[in-house]
């Protein structure tokens, strides 16, 4: 083993040096140029002593609309946010970034990880909105991989048959509350319970652990 590089251990090993990451965005509409984040959360996916994985707790922010934003109506109906309501408690993109986005690179940094990955349900689109917020605010260092995603719709599509997330929720035996649903904190949530339950299940019918070192057995 060369010296100058330090062992990669844990869920740094596990995930090929990238650090999972869940992160669950709503917004005014599905162009991220165009339409504004309105709410984002992320939870940072932990490894036990076990080699499972679980879920932390989540971080959130509701986002005020970027200037010139624009809002599709149809976007609320559906997710139900007022973005002027005054117990929102919104603050700016650039401060939400910083809150979400900082913990995350601290937590990179801690468990031996070269970038985070973006975790999520559509990943992709999740990722579109959080890469226009970073673009716009000038946000620095931002710890995700720019393209690289894990998706829990084909993770779960092909594990339990299903891709949308309250049915592969409910499949996986982790249940789902309507009422609570299009709120980022409870989908990142849940998400992340859905994408750790895909991993342990996987790792106990898998007994290779290809990602261990040799001398681990």
């Amino acid at each position: 083993m060369n010296q100058e590089q330090p062992m990669i251990q844990g869920i740094a090993r596990r995930f090929r040096g990238f650090l999972p990451v869940v992160v669950d965005v709503e917004t005014a509409g599905f162009d991220a140029q165009r339409h504004a984040l309105l709410e984002i959360a992320a939870v940072i996916i932990r490894m036990r002593p076990d080699g499972t994985v679980e879920p932390s707790a989540p971080i959130a922010a509701h986002v005020l609309p970027f200037v010139g934003a624009e809002i599709d109506p149809r976007a609320l109906a559906f997710n139900g946010i007022v973005p002027d309501h005054p117990f929102r408690d919104a603050i700016a993109e650039h401060e939400a970034l910083v809150r979400i986005l900082n913990p995350i690179r601290k937590a990179v940094a801690s468990t031996g990880c070269n970038r985070a990955i973006l975790v999520g349900h559509n990943a992709h689109f999740d990722l579109s909105f959080l890469a226009a917020a970073v673009e716009r605010t000038g946000y620095k260092h931002n710890p995700f991989h720019s393209f690289s995603v894990f998706d829990t719709v084909s993770l779960a599509g092909l594990m339990f048959g299903q891709t949308v997330l309250a049915k592969a929720a409910k499949a996986a035996g982790l249940g789902w509350q309507n009422s609570e649903a299009h709120c980022a904190v409870y989908d990142a949530e849940q998400t992340a319970r859905l994408f750790c339950t895909i991993v342990n299940r996987w790792q106990a019918l898998d007994e290779t652990r290809f990602w261990r070192n040799p001398e681990e057995g």
